[in-house]
């Protein structure tokens, strides 16, 4: 095993699903299989559910603990990892609010912020990747509506938290002469500690994740029309918050060599919503895990199912680089590049808006396919004007008619 400070920055994973997809266990599948090919690796979670616990049939601690031969486990308490980053200001924050007349309780729960807890579960991936004990760091993370917003976080409060501190710092004498008059607490020089420490970390947690040969994020999804679609929305999402998607799975199929007449409606069901993933998810590749017949528990079975979905690869490679979705601003327009394999304007029958959603119909040679591309947000008060393919990406443009 080679020295710690020798040790190159660690590979990033972060699992993302609806809830019941099944990040728990196949992140510890991923773990198990990447500890098996010699990679010292670490897996964090911070379900308060305990499910990577339950999942392995291990007492995960909040610090490291070892599991199995170079697999490690940990379960991160988002609140004291809040308090521990946050204490200096959240106090100075609510004070704050408490001289502005707010009640203390309600004070306390708004200098929290929503979502704090999430971001501060994230920061301990930046914490431990400064370490370089382990080659691998995998997120066993939340659902993916709540991950992702704070996936952008870091960039967002790093740039108005430098821009507080410039204008506080430049009025903190002032203020501080003042306070005995206007009632509002200053800053101590604690509380400027404590900021510019944090936003040094979230810079640096925002650089590991934006490193694409580092940090991959990585979609679960079942094959149902709930998860297909709440996933197709992630990867949406992801895409135009720079983070790269390198792989997409597809948990608990039924095996084809299951003859059981009760499960032969569900087989024809997968088998349509296999062909909208993987029409949908493109260019992504996409690896399906089969539905085993019996719970995915302990080590020996979780380790069964990495060799299953992975079979003889290094799970931790880059699996693809890229973005399926590109979004271009322009002066009261927006385009939206889409790729599309292999057609020409002659196969795209029909480009329709439908609430938050496109449809892009597709003819093939076995009829009509249809992709379903969720809106970005900044594109849903604008009108659908062109739709324009240009080699193997579709360019949709929007126009703002209110702007």
């Amino acid at each position: 095993m080679s020295n710690d400070n020798e040790r190159p920055s660690p590979r990033v994973i972060l699992y993302t699903g609806k809830g019941g997809t099944g990040k728990s266990v196949i992140a510890c599948a991923t773990g198990l299989k990447a500890a098996s090919i010699g990679y010292e690796t670490l897996i964090i979670s911070s379900d308060p559910a305990h499910t990577l616990g339950d999942a392995l049939e291990k007492r995960v601690e909040d610090i490291p603990t070892k599991v199995s031969e170079r697999l490690w486990v940990i379960q991160i308490d988002p609140i004291r990892e809040m308090q521990k980053n946050y204490a200096v200001i959240q106090e100075w924050l609510t004070s704050l609010l408490s001289a502005k007349g707010i009640d203390e309780t309600l004070a306390y729960e708004i200098a929290s912020l929503p979502g704090m807890n999430h971001l501060f579960t994230l920061l301990k991936i930046e914490e431990l990747a400064k370490e370089r004990r382990f080659d691998v760091i995998i997120l066993d993370t939340v659902p993916s509506g709540e991950a992702l917003k704070y996936l952008y976080f870091p960039k967002l409060f790093g740039s108005i938290s430098r821009k507080l501190i410039s204008m506080v710092g430049s009025i903190a004498g002032i203020a501080k002469i003042l306070e005995p008059f206007t009632g509002l607490p200053t800053p101590t020089k604690e509380v400027f500690k404590s900021e510019v420490e944090l936003i040094k970390r979230l810079e640096g947690l925002a650089e590991i994740l934006r490193n694409a040969n580092v940090t991959s994020l990585r979609l679960i999804a079942n094959p149902d029309g709930f998860s297909i679609e709440n996933t197709r929305r992630t990867l949406m999402i992801s895409s135009l918050y720079g983070i790269n998607v390198d792989l997409a799975i597809v948990n608990k199929v039924i095996p084809e060599g299951v003859k059981d007449p009760y499960f032969s409606n569900w087989i024809k069901l997968q088998k349509k919503y296999l062909l909208e993933a993987e029409v949908g998810f493109y260019p992504l590749p996409i690896k399906k895990l089969m539905l085993f017949d019996s719970e995915l528990k302990g080590v020996e079975m979780l380790r069964k199912s990495g060799e299953e979905l992975f079979c003889n690869e290094d799970p931790t490679q880059v699996y693809f680089k890229g973005s399926p979705f590109k979004l271009i601003g322009g002066d009261k327009e927006l385009t939206l590049v889409v790729r599309i394999p292999s057609t020409s304007k002659e196969r795209i029958s029909n480009v329709e808006r439908i609430g938050e959603e496109l449809l892009v119909r597709v003819s093939t040679d076995i009829g009509d396919v249809a992709r379903v591309i969720p809106l970005p947000s900044a594109a849903l008060r604008m009108k659908l004007l062109r739709a324009k393919l240009l080699s193997d990406e579709l360019h949709i443009c929007f126009v703002d008619e209110h702007g």
